[in-house]
């Protein structure tokens, strides 16, 4: 459960069982993530439009290598149902998400060739090498669990904000992650991470030692998504 700056209690979002074990194992990180500074600012509209602009320019450059590591599992899957949910999340990445970005930052006068030429920041580039490695050096479900904080962390953020009667002027974000098309990507996800952990680690993963192994992968991942909001945050 989540208290919204109104003080309506709004639920959690359930986008899959081991998911939710995952989000379980690493509360404090998880807290730092989807409640950061950054985020509230956006819900409160107090986050300077530097700062955001400044993250939109990182992100862009971050969801690309990010498509990259969702193609990347395509490759690392192990079945058909599999290459088509990774595929689904490629599309969804380059000709939803990022567009909002190139649409955003259109109107603020930053054209798309500016934002494919943004300086990485450090933070960007540990995030992403990061997980790029999980994919190139593990397997499928290493993969998953560096890919899980990004895309179900917005998922939650969204659906949080959306429901505190936020500030216009971040508005066009938070629908963004809020909207049916994007929560049914994170439970499709879900739902794509349980299908997997059962076919490799049986019914009982969280008994398997390979089980803690993704609970840290998912933590890192988490913990690198703390570092990029500050890095937003300072612009």
């Amino acid at each position: 459960m989540n208290e919204t700056s109104h003080g309506t209690v709004i639920s959690t979002p359930c986008y899959g069982h081991y998911f939710d074990q995952w989000r379980a194992a690493c509360t404090v990180p998880w807290q730092a993530y989807t409640q950061h500074d950054f985020v509230t600012g956006l819900a409160d509209g107090r986050l300077p439009r530097a700062a955001f602009l400044h993250y939109l320019r990182q992100d862009y450059i971050f969801l690309t290598h990010f498509s990259r590591a969702w193609a990347l599992a395509i490759v690392k899957s192990d079945n058909l149902e599999e290459m088509k949910a990774a595929s689904a999340t490629v599309h969804a990445l380059i000709h939803d998400e990022m567009q909002l970005h190139v649409r955003i930052c259109a109107a603020e006068g930053i054209s798309e060739q500016e934002l494919s030429t943004t300086r990485e920041a450090p933070q960007n580039i540990a995030y992403t090498r990061y997980v790029l490695e999980a994919g190139y050096s593990g397997d499928f479900l290493d993969l998953l669990a560096a890919l899980a904080p990004c895309v179900m962390g917005y998922g939650e953020i969204g659906a949080r904000l959306a429901a505190s009667k936020p500030a216009a002027d971040y508005g066009d974000w938070i629908n963004t992650y809020a909207s049916d098309e994007y929560q049914a990507l994170c439970r499709d996800v879900g739902l794509l991470i349980d299908n997997a952990i059962t076919t490799q680690l049986g019914t009982t993963a969280e008994a398997t030692p390979r089980w803690h192994a993704l609970c840290d992968r998912f933590r890192t991942a988490t913990e690198l998504e703390v570092a990029f909001w500050q890095m937003g945050l300072k612009g």
